[in-house]
């Protein structure tokens, strides 16, 4: 594999920068003095930004994007393999690296890296984990799959030793790293358009957890079911989270504001520690904190600057981000696009102040429709009111063998929800302004462009 030399900056072209690991990444690299070009599919807030930076960008995918004078081409799973750049790209012999291979470069320069895993809850953990390093005054250097306000997008380059990342199990990518800490939040059925199931996932973050520095420590989630399979001869420090005070960190004395937010009691190996006050939603972000307190104090970061980070995370954006108020409804954006993050994010949603729930969900993918076509009516089903858009395709091609309106009739004949199928955006808007009450909670739910429906709304 090419290896990158940080101490003589070199043209690195990257094929699809603007997606939101590729841009943060073309970022730090621009930032260390490299020359940096790149192609998208389309303008974004993201590309202008690079723009500014420096970076040298075309619209449009073509073979000509390839020049001589590029010396390094970085591409991500994204990219189909008959796309004409990146088969310029192997003809011209250059030589290149996936996204996750360029990131684990990236993340050996660093003495206290951290990855960040599992099949729910990355963002919102990096983003905590984030927070309580900007409290702690530590300079890290951040790279997040969604945009964080405290660092004003999805990267942050710092001067210190301090690096923290998402760690997708896509395509095995995570498998490029080789982190200080890992941590595994949980392991789900998902991303079944690769994996073959739920078996070969599991091995998967086991390989994850054995690529650990030899001196690293892995944070895992003590709770789950496939725990002893992940650590089997695991020669590396191991450390435990979780709601069970049989996991080093844990939380006790739970309670929650009028907005959903916990607060709770910490506890380290079983004893009462401090209170930690959330500004995120739900019982599932109380696990997830824990991640990040456990890595936190395994660097060595105060309790006072982990207490700080935390208060101040209201988490990274489209989760259960508060979008406004349309006609006395307030519209909240959340990302969930697994029957898990969907359940997570319904139970969090009723213990705030509402009348009845409203939930917009675009399904993502035809793939994890289909092969989680009844665990997406089980967690929809938690909603009062659900509506369901098309869905969206992101890199599938439409089969024809699963469809929106199976979902709407499961939720239909085996719950009784009142739910309908609406395919089209200027549809639902219409749905929803028409039906929707004072003092109700609409959320526009899903990976894909649904976002576009709740802002919609507050224009008009």
């Amino acid at each position: 594999m090419y290896q990158i030399d940080f101490n003589q900056p070199i043209h690195v072209h990257f094929i699809g920068i603007g997606g939101i690991s590729m841009s943060g990444l073309a970022e730090i690299l621009l930032q260390e003095g490299f020359t940096i070009s790149g192609s998208d599919a389309k303008e974004s807030d993201i590309v202008s930004l690079l723009k500014k930076l420096g970076a040298v960008i075309t619209i449009g995918q073509k073979a000509e994007n390839i020049t001589d004078d590029i010396d390094l081409i970085v591409y991500t799973a994204a990219i189909h393999k008959d796309n004409p750049e990146f088969q310029a790209a192997l003809a011209s012999a250059k030589p290149m690296l996936t996204r996750a291979q360029l990131l684990g470069q990236i993340m050996a320069n660093y003495e206290y890296s951290v990855a960040v895993s599992g099949t729910h809850g990355k963002t919102t953990t990096t983003s905590m984990l984030s927070q309580i390093f900007l409290a702690a005054q530590v300079d890290p250097t951040i790279s997040i799959g969604g945009m964080l306000d405290a660092i004003g997008g999805n990267i942050r380059v710092g001067q210190s030793e301090y690096f923290v990342t998402e760690a997708c199990e896509y395509t095995n990518s995570y498998h490029a790293f080789q982190p200080k800490v890992s941590i595994i939040l949980n392991v789900d059925a998902d991303h079944l358009d690769f994996f073959s199931g739920i078996d070969e996932i599991i091995q998967s973050f086991r390989t994850f957890a054995h690529k650990l520095q030899p001196d690293g420590t892995l944070i895992i989630n003590g709770e789950m079911e496939c725990l002893p399979i992940i650590i089997e001869d695991l020669n590396r420090n191991i450390c435990t989270f979780g709601l069970t005070s049989n996991c080093k960190y844990s939380a006790t004395n739970i309670r929650y504001d009028a907005e959903g937010c916990a607060t709770y009691t910490l506890l380290i190996d079983g004893k009462p520690v401090t209170d930690i006050q959330l500004h995120v939603h739900g019982i599932h972000n109380v696990t997830n904190s824990l991640a990040a307190i456990a890595a936190a104090d395994l660097l060595h970061i105060n309790m006072d600057a982990i207490k700080e980070g935390l208060a101040a995370c209201g988490g990274a954006k489209r989760r259960f981000e508060t979008k406004g108020v349309f006609n006395g409804v307030t519209i909240i954006d959340d990302y969930a696009h697994h029957p898990t993050e969907i359940k997570a994010t319904l139970t969090a949603a009723k213990q705030t102040d509402h009348n009845e729930i409203w939930c917009v969900f675009q399904p993502h993918t035809y793939t994890r429709t289909k092969a989680l076509l009844p665990d997406f009516a089980e967690a929809l089903h938690n909603a009062d009111h659900v509506v369901l858009t098309k869905i969206y395709a992101a890199r599938e091609q439409d089969t024809g063998l699963v469809s929106s309106q199976d979902i709407a009739d499961l939720l239909k004949n085996k719950y009784q929800t009142d739910v309908i199928y609406l395919p089209e955006f200027d549809e639902v808007e219409a749905y929803v302004k028409k039906n929707c009450k004072k003092n109700d909670l609409l959320i526009t739910m899903g990976a894909g462009d649904v976002v576009n429906i709740g802002e919609n709304l507050l224009k008009k």
